[in-house]
């Protein structure tokens, strides 16, 4: 067949053309990533983040729970793992050892994360006694290692700014502060200078303060609550550190029927393009973050859907594979507890052990106590939407006289579920407990205990079973037990969890425990717990 050599050169140009319109269609996939909000549908409130190249890394709140102040990395601000703790214990005062008082919903708050200079600086004010800031330091948030520098006074919801000209700015509400270089101490006024005043809308909440610099100029992000009206993001805008400001509101949408968003912060990526995360509250799972494409027009960012939340979007940027989840099973093998654990308070070290059962989490009694709001080393995990699973395998034999162990969704509200001995005989008992705390020092008053279902435990080996749904109006916890993970028995339906942030200001989590009421000496062993998020 005789080939038309124009037909020839035209067919394989069209056909490098195709391939190089497909390279383009591929490459676009690869460097593209969706998402659906909430991006974390668990509790991660009080949002700052901060970027190195293509390293983004977010810190959240956890207050009372320790290790503290989780830091948790991702390429592409959708999938995210943990990367460290900056601390932990917290060691101001007893009331972190669970003796002599509780800091139920203060400790570790709302911290700022900054990298400058080839070191990540994070800032935190716990809100309790002696009311002194921590400033720590690291080369690496992936080891970990973090140093503290300085203690400095309080700042509430503070924001860290390294200026163009290494001068160091803390803000808070409507001052600033500058620090010294070694951040020891504050530069003029002590007080902070106020940098603007509340317009006449400004009736209440006002903090959350989120400070950033793009094109010279200064970008403060914060929540707003007027009384009586909705809960909206702002952004305070200046030329000059110390202002004038002038305001705009850029967020007000309570997303797929939950609360209004509010509270973050404003982040870019390596190529110029702008995001925003910020949390939503939702009930019993705790407050969640939902992300957004940001664009500017007139040196304004737009948030989102013009001011709204969207449920579905893309970055444009290479799906991340995280090492880990924030949430994830563990059959307490290894040599150290996985790094999504965290202790109610700080731990009694000498009372857990992963090497005196192999294959096993052994907890053993440490004080005796007549509830889980005193117990130590409550272990926990977040509780994942829209609705999670998990299971836990606990022995028994262990237990003495008045020992308590089980699995529970704790919070300010309790539902447990758990093995009591008593004269010799085992129980396992289903109970909503309820803990009031003293409005001032966050001491525990008192504890409502309802039990609610008793049968008795004839077996050394017992599993239990917590199912969450925290879709819109739900919250709802049901409990279950088995001898043998096939047949399961139900304990309760339909538990009500509550968020509080009167009391804890977190969402539930699901609990690990074993506490003595009587005499110390008893532990049970914990085989393994299996978490599974139910998508819809």
């Amino acid at each position: 067949m005789k080939i038309n050599r124009p037909f020839y050169i035209v067919s394989f140009l069209g056909f490098i053309g195709l391939n190089l319109l497909s390279a383009q269609i591929n490459h676009s996939e690869k460097t593209t990533t969706h998402f659906t909000n909430p991006i974390i549908w668990a509790d991660a409130p009080d949002l700052s983040i901060t970027r190195n190249g293509d390293d983004f890394y977010l810190i959240s709140t956890t207050m009372h729970l320790m290790p503290g102040a989780p830091v948790m990395h991702s390429k592409d601000l959708v999938h995210w793992e943990m990367s460290s703790y900056v601390f932990d214990t917290l060691n101001d005062n007893s009331k972190y050892d669970l003796i002599n008082g509780t800091v139920y919903g203060r400790g570790q708050w709302a911290s700022s994360i900054r990298f400058h200079k080839g070191k990540y600086y994070v800032l935190f004010s716990p809100n309790d006694e002696p009311f002194k800031s921590y400033f720590y330091v690291t080369d690496n948030p992936e080891k970990g290692n973090w140093k503290l520098m300085t203690r400095t006074r309080h700042f509430h919801d503070a924001s860290l700014l390294f200026d163009d000209d290494d001068r160091v700015y803390v803000f808070t509400s409507n001052k600033v502060f500058e620090l010294s270089p070694d951040f020891k101490t504050i530069i003029g006024n002590q007080d902070g200078t106020e940098v603007f005043q509340k317009d006449e809308s400004e009736t209440g909440l006002l903090e959350g303060n989120q400070i950033i610099k793009k094109d010279g100029k200064y970008y403060m992000m914060m929540i707003s609550w007027p009384r009586g009206g909705k809960r909206r993001q702002e952004i305070y805008r200046a030329d000059k550190v110390t202002g004038p400001y002038e305001k705009k509101i850029v967020l007000e949408d309570n997303f797929l029927g939950f609360s209004y968003a509010g509270q973050g912060a404003l982040i870019d990526d390596k190529n110029g393009n702008w995001y925003s995360l910020i949390f939503q509250d939702r009930n019993g799972v705790g407050r969640v973050p939902v992300l957004m494409p940001v664009k500017w027009e007139n040196d304004w960012p737009i948030l989102g859907d013009n001011g709204k939340v969207p449920f579905t979007g893309e970055v444009p940027l290479p799906t991340f594979k995280p090492k880990n989840h924030l949430i994830e099973s563990d059959e307490f093998s290894g040599k150290k507890m996985k790094i999504q654990w965290q202790w109610n308070h700080n731990p009694v070290n000498s009372a857990w052990s992963l090497s005196e059962r192999k294959g096993f989490l052994r907890l053993k009694t440490s004080r005796v106590v007549d509830n889980l709001y005193l117990a130590p080393n409550t272990l926990t995990q977040r509780m994942e939407g829209p609705k999670s699973s998990g299971i836990v395998s606990l022995n028994v034999k262990g237990m003495k006289d008045g020992d308590v162990a089980g699995f529970s969704a704790f919070n300010g509200d309790s539902g447990i579920l758990f093995v009591i001995k008593e004269g010799g005989k085992k129980f396992i008992i289903f109970s909503a407990d309820a803990v009031s705390l003293d409005n001032k020092t966050k001491a525990v008053m008192s504890v409502k205990k309802e039990e609610k279902k008793r049968i008795p435990l004839n077996s050394d080996t017992v599993y239990f079973r917590i199912d969450a749904d925290f879709n819109l109006g739900k919250d709802l916890a049901d409990f279950y037990y088995s001898n043998d993970q096939k047949n399961w028995t139900e304990m309760e339906k339909g538990y009500k969890m509550i968020f509080d942030y009167q009391r804890f200001f977190m969402g539930s989590k699901f609990a690990i425990f074993n506490y003595a009421t009587r005499n110390l000496g008893g532990f049970v062993d914990v085989d393994f717990f299996r978490v599974n998020t139910i998508s819809e």
